[in-house]
């Protein structure tokens, strides 16, 4: 042993080759130092650098020195809360346990020790770790003024502590084992603004009234953003107004005159974000603007060296580029998490400005969660959170209510005038057709959309089309052949070709197209005039003409889910005369809300169990994390062996599984359920690839412009 080591025997990390070796010191120090810098901007600094001194205090214990050199596995982690927990001060307690198996559950007072809650780990013997005492002496951590004995704001900051804790430890131990690591290198927000400024400069001179209106809405949002407070804001942009570009213009003037971190833009489905991150690549540059979600990857081949890709793939972790687009599944799912690979980006989330595009989206099941975490974020995160919609869900009241005293501001004042002027569209409600007729009406115009509310309806109306430009757009569709068909699609409406589209709503939601005239079976009324905003969207048609067709089928009840807002519908069309003005959408809102109840607003009580716990266990982190999901899905997946899918399915079945593979095979899987992969697989027609999914073998059963097939009683049948 060499005199350093005599000196300082503890060792936390050994590198790789073992000819390099990191004190427990060392990286108790490295650790406090990051998670402390992290945490100032919600007042946080001072518990984040004792949680960061005393995460690995365990590993001062003989016993973690020995499993250094393959010894056997120690609990290092409880010491560490134990101590936290002498000193008062639970909420270290939390994120030191938790830092590498995930925020426990805090339990009850007669917890046994091997419950795995905070309260049961305490009680735990474990090895003598005494000797840390002699090398690291701990600062006194005042809690942020703004904490109060509110449960729910408690646990929404263990949370955002640990996220700091976590990223700290990963980044100190990266530095050591990896040496240089390709992270960071982004442009600033003032110089992401400026690339803005640059890309906008030739709209300003606009040569027709349409674009002279979107230059008035876009000098707004510069405006607004450069000399409006940090807050809750509005962007209540009908649709054809720019709101994409505009959301940025206001995001990233308020970020460099507020000197936020970054820009996050949450979007609802995967099914759309490809094109506004397209767009602000293309603005900002491709390098300064990260896509997080289950469809995009970042792998490189083996043997393959790219740094700007492996930066990328790092910032998936941590959040630490400086415009990030994601899913409301991503970043809510993230919120509520316990796990540190979930939540080892929450910190990146303070100090940003977030905008939520398509917010009346926001999943009625979870509303109050949701709104809850926006509120949390604005009032004590530095965050400026937009609502940037064309159908805004009349929030205030559930802000009111979760969020008091936090004010809600139009960044656009002037709305209704904003509608009138936008209005392209006519709706008129046609009652009740058969799939016959309705076929009929689309093919007697060249180009339509029709939106309806079953898969297995579009299926069967697209074969009842003019073979030439017909499409069907479904989730019975690979992914990678949606995206394939909407290119098509644009094109063709571009050329003025025949073009006639019958979809599922996925098509509603920030798919930029554009029909002379669409049809749309009944639904919610948000819904309705998302299809509308399909319609006519460039103005190249009088009002009058540009027909939207409400309708229903005959014979068919709508689907159980959304009755509620169908019922929400017709009592806005009987109250309205225009059911597209804002007034009109805020009380299809406030009705839907009303008939639902508050209880169906937060489906598995999120908030209840952080006030009250969950059948004695308080903070159950862990409990909710298992259970919060945005989007239920009791679907299985199938995997589609065309194009790169082929390969990818052969990788799967030989074994190669692991997390980019997925990504990637994302492109090439259609969710169905259960009682459908029961048809399949008595029909011979699938296979299990692994224990998460199945693939296709009876490639006569999907159809590359329809989709899957799946007849309930030949197996070729189709899920609705």
């Amino acid at each position: 042993m060499d005199e350093t080591e005599q000196q300082n025997p503890y060792k936390a990390h050994c590198s790789e080759d073992g000819t390099r070796k990191q004190t427990v010191k060392e990286h108790l120090m490295g650790t406090a130092d990051r998670a402390e810098a992290f945490a100032k901007a919600f007042g946080g600094q001072e518990q984040a650098r004792l949680a960061g001194l005393l995460h690995d205090i365990g590993k001062y214990s003989q016993e973690f020195q020995r499993r250094l050199q393959d010894g056997p596995r120690v609990d290092h982690a409880t010491a560490g809360a134990k101590e936290a927990i002498a000193l008062r001060q639970a909420e270290v307690a939390f994120a030191v346990a938790g830092h590498h198996g995930g925020l426990p559950d805090g339990g009850g007072k007669n917890d046994a020790m091997d419950a795995g809650t905070l309260l049961g780990r305490i009680r735990k013997p474990l090895p003598d770790y005494k000797a840390w005492r002699e090398e690291v002496q701990l600062p006194a951590a005042a809690r942020p003024a703004w904490l109060s004995r509110d449960n729910f704001s408690n646990a929404f900051y263990i949370r955002m502590l640990y996220s700091c804790l976590v990223d700290a430890d990963y980044l100190d131990t990266e530095a050591f084992m990896d040496g240089q690591t390709p992270r960071g290198g982004y442009e600033t927000i003032s110089v992401l603004l400026e690339r803005l400024n640059q890309y906008v400069k030739p709209w300003w001179n606009a040569k027709n009234e349409l674009n002279h209106k979107r230059c008035e809405i876009l000098r707004q949002c510069f405006t607004v953003g450069e000399t409006s407070p940090q807050g809750l804001y509005t962007l209540a942009v009908p649709t054809g107004g720019g709101k994409t570009v505009s959301s940025l213009a206001f995001a990233l003037a308020h970020g460099a005159a507020r000197k936020k971190n970054r820009v996050i833009y949450v979007i609802p489905y995967t099914s759309i974000i490809d094109q506004t991150a397209q767009v602000f690549q293309e603005i900002l540059g491709e390098e300064n603007v990260l896509e997080h979600h289950s469809g995009i990857d970042y792998s490189m081949p083996e043997g393959e060296v790219d740094p700007a890709l492996y930066r990328k793939a790092l910032s998936t972790e941590n959040w630490d580029a400086p415009v990030i687009v994601t899913t409301a599944v991503q970043f809510f799912e993230s919120l509520y998490a316990n796990r540190s690979s979930r939540c080892r980006k929450l910190h990146n989330i303070a100090d940003s400005v977030v905008i939520f595009d398509e917010a009346q989206t926001l999943p009625m099941d979870h509303l109050r969660p949701c709104v809850a975490a926006i509120g949390q974020l604005v009032q004590h995160y530095g965050v400026t959170a937009v609502l940037c919609t064309a159908t805004q869900p009349a929030l205030g009241p559930l802000f009111d209510q979760l969020a008091p005293g936090l004010q809600m501001r139009e960044i656009c004042p002037g709305t209704e005038e904003l509608y009138q002027f936008f209005r392209r569209t006519t709706l008129r409600h046609a009652g009740e057709l058969n799939e016959e007729t309705l076929a009929a009406e689309l093919n007697a115009v060249p180009q339509a959309l029709c939106v309806v509310n079953r898969r297995k309806t579009a299926q069967q109306l697209y074969e009842m089309l003019e073979p030439e430009g017909r499409y069907c757009l479904t989730t019975l569709l690979c992914p990678a052949d949606r995206k394939r068909l909407l290119g098509q699609i644009r094109k063709r409406l571009k050329d003025g070709l025949p073009c006639r589209v019958v979809s599922t709503s996925l098509i509603e939601a920030g798919v930029d197209v554009d029909f002379p005239a669409a049809w749309r079976e009944e639904a919610g009324l948000d819904s309705i005039l998302q299809t509308a905003g399909r319609c006519n969207r460039e103005g190249r048609h009088p009002t009058d003409e540009s027909l939207v067709t409400v309708f229903r089928l005959e014979g068919q009840k709508p689907p159980q889910m959304i009755r509620q807002n169908v019922d929400s519908t017709g009592n806005v069309l009987r109250r309205f005369g225009d059911p597209s003005m804002p007034q009109a959408i805020e009380a299809y809102f406030q009705f839907l809300r009303a008939i639902k109840g508050d209880a169906a607003l937060d489906k598995i009580d999120v908030l209840d169990a952080f006030a009250r716990g969950i059948g004695g266990c308080g903070m159950p982190f862990a409990k909710v994390a298992d259970s919060f999901h945005l989007i239920e899905n009791a679907a299985v997946t199938v995997y589609i062996p065309v194009d790169e899918g082929e390969e990818l399915v052969r990788r799967l079945q030989a074994g190669q599984g692991g997390r980019t593979l997925y990504r990637q095979l994302g492109q090439y899987a259609v969710n169905i359920y259960p009682e459908h992969l029961e048809n399949l697989l008595a029909a011979g027609a699938v296979e299990p690839v692994d224990e998460n999914g199945y693939v296709l073998t009876d490639m006569n059963l999907y159809d590359r412009n329809t989709g899957l097939q799946l007849d309930v009683e030949t197996g070729k049948g189709i899920c609705i």
